[in-house]
């Protein structure tokens, strides 16, 4: 079985499960805004969890495609480095955090390039 599509699964659970806690548990303890910054990055999870089961669906057409493997990394990392970034700013409000998360996005950016650039070499 394939690594990312495991990985894939767990954050699309995380994502459910951490909107859900954002929607019932953090509504009127927090300012709006970072109620909103914690929407987004769920958003963004979702999304990247998706893009982990295309990157498994995909290698399981082709195989030994290291631009795969990397794009699998990459958004996983983006997920830690951009999600996890906003949640820690949403409950903590420490601006600072918000730094980090620009380096996620960069790393969704560079995953999904490379998933381009291994769907048009290999498929």
């Amino acid at each position: 079985m394939n690594f990312f599509l495991i990985l894939g699964a767990i954050n699309a659970f995380l994502a459910v499960a951490l909107g859900a806690f954002g929607a019932h548990g953090l509504e009127g303890k927090i300012p709006d805004k970072y109620l909103n910054t914690w929407e987004k990055a769920v958003q963004y999870q979702m999304f990247h969890a998706m893009g982990l089961f295309v990157v498994a669906l995909v290698s399981g057409k082709v195989s030994q495609v290291t631009s795969l493997t990397s794009a699998g990394w990459l958004m996983f990392i983006g997920i830690i480095l951009f999600s996890g970034s906003l949640y820690v700013l949403s409950v903590t409000q420490i601006k600072v955090l918000g730094a980090i998360t620009p380096i996620g996005g960069i790393s969704f950016l560079a995953a999904w390039v490379l998933l381009i650039v291994a769907v048009v070499k290999y498929l």
